[in-house]
């Protein structure tokens, strides 16, 4: 039986999935590597971690699945926007990543609107200059690094770097390349106009192939590292929000998904390159042929969760049940638990509001000096109204990104979920009533993993394209409502949330 590899470069870790020519998961593995904050607002890790945990990942699937190398027929890659690799001119890593979430280069960025001008930007790169994207951190190089941007040679996102590790080829991919401030989104090619305006040479950047061909094989040196067979192809891949769309199926414009990874996005997929007027939304290439898609991004949704989890629920983690194993006890999952406690408070958790902003914002706000906020706390409230409250801020953020795509598409009746947000019975029905509109899962959770294994296949015709991958390997579950009642009892602590971050900006920026 052939398998094919997806392989999604996050930014707490890397997941490589298995997965066969029915689009049954054999086995899937995750390796955690460490991301950096020098600085308050700052974000970086290593792209040799990105690699070792690619390896360790591969190696793990491979030992587990005792496959012979040659059955895994292909591989497709995911990985995290916009995150800058920098290297020189023999390939090697000049400084640490700078990455998505990183929110160094406001200066930069107010240096591209001033030399290009927002209409010029709409017209010639489909987004706005935004602190996480990858032409602010190449100027921030160059004024703050000099020695530093003296040596660079190319610019690749972190799924690229892994391409050159496994292949010995730099190249990318529309959808990725799209995400960097020097695409030409609409006509899919690289920027000169904004190269040439910002004083940068178009040789920093890789050659760009499709997603689905074949843009390099596994060199000698990787198949010694991984395991693989030498000679396997490498695909194309994708960032891992349009990976994530594929792994949910939703390849054709009508419909949207919402992601919780350590990020939130709502993405919905167009038939042309469609720019939203006030800049609120990104506008991206999706890894489907002539299919672009709109995008609204909370930067902290399961990061900020995540935060809250381990600075105010400490001692959850350290709770245990009486439930017996092999090592002993098993550990309370914290989450769930945390869930338990929100869902025993009711909506609008008695007028405490949760603003998720703890590493800036962007839609709808641009704001990378935005910050987070309890706000309504009295002496009544418990952590129990704080977890609500995180909930439903998370919920809150991707419903701005939600009223935005409806109102620039006009067509979207539901709402795909997946990543931590699908995980809990409790968090999608608050999403369903929050958005206003039924949400559906599929029956696979590996997301831009199991994507970028489905780019694979396609890569090497196991499939025809990628909508009858999903077509094939994808079942959608049955779609759960929205309660028209629980959503109108959201209006007001919705319009709390919406009046918080002007209400707040003069003190926290």
């Amino acid at each position: 039986m052939k398998f094919f590899l997806g392989i999604d470069v996050g930014t707490s870790g890397v997941k490589a999935v298995l997965v066969d020519e029915k689009g049954r998961v054999k086995d899937a593995a995750t390796m955690a590597h460490p991301l950096a904050t020098p600085r308050p607002g700052w974000a970086e890790q290593n792209p040799k971690d990105w690699w070792k945990a690619t390896v360790g990942a591969i190696t793990q699937l491979l030992r587990r699945t005792r496959l012979v190398p040659t059955q895994v027929t292909a591989i497709g890659l995911s990985g995290q926007m916009h995150s800058s690799v920098f290297l020189d001119g023999n390939n090697e890593i000049i400084r640490p990543a700078l990455l998505w979430c990183d929110g160094r280069t406001t200066e930069e960025c107010r240096e591209i609107t001033r030399t290009v001008g927002e209409k010029q930007l709409s017209e010639w790169v489909a987004n706005p200059a935004l602190e996480g994207f990858t032409l602010p951190k190449v100027l921030w190089l160059r004024k703050h690094e000099p020695a530093a941007f003296a040596r660079l040679a190319k610019v690749v996102l972190a799924k690229d770097y892994i391409r050159y590790r496994l292949t010995g080829t730099l190249a990318s991919e529309p959808s990725d390349a799209s995400a960097t401030l020097m695409y030409d989104t609409a006509h899919m090619r690289w920027s000169e106009p904004i190269m040439r305006a910002m004083g940068l040479d178009l040789r920093l950047l890789p050659e760009v192939g499709a997603s689905t061909d074949v843009l390099g094989r596994i060199s000698r040196q990787a198949a010694k590292a991984t395991g693989l067979a030498e000679g396997t192809p490498v695909a194309g891949g994708g960032a891992d929000n349009a990976c994530g769309a594929v792994g949910v199926g939703l390849v054709s414009p009508g419909e949207a998904v919402a992601s919780w990874g350590t990020s939130g996005t709502v993405l919905t997929p167009t038939s042309e390159p469609q720019v939203d007027p006030a800049m609120r939304a990104h506008t991206f290439c999706h890894v489907v042929p002539s299919t672009w898609y709109l995008m609204g991004v909370v930067l902290t949704a399961g990061g900020a969760f995540a935060w809250f989890a381990r600075e105010l629920a400490k001692e959850l983690s350290l709770k245990r049940d009486g439930a017996s194993t092999k090592g002993g006890v098993v550990k309370h999952n914290v989450e769930i638990l945390l869930n338990r406690e929100a869902e025993r408070i009711a909506p609008g958790a008695e007028g405490v509001t949760f603003l998720p902003y703890l590493q800036g914002e962007r839609t709808p706000h641009r704001d990378a000096s935005a910050r987070a906020a309890f706000t309504g706390l009295s002496l009544v409230h418990t952590r129990a109204h704080m977890s609500r409250a995180v909930i439903e801020g998370i919920c809150f953020g991707l419903r701005d990104s939600v009223e935005i795509l409806r109102g620039l598409t006009k067509s979207i009746e539901r709402v795909l979920v997946t990543g931590g947000g699908a995980k809990s019975a409790f968090v999608r029905k608050m999403q369903a009533d929050v958005y206003g509109l039924p949400v559906v899962r599929v029956n696979r959770e590996e997301g831009p993993a199991f994507g970028a294994a489905l780019l694979g296949a396609v890569s090497v015709g196991a499939f025809p394209d990628l909508a009858t991958a999903c077509q094939r390997t994808l079942r959608r579950l049955e779609p759960e409502p929205c309660d028209p009642q629980a959503h109108s009892a959201y209006d007001a602590p919705y319009a709390r949330f919406r009046a918080l971050y002007p209400a707040l900006k003069s003190v926290s920026s």
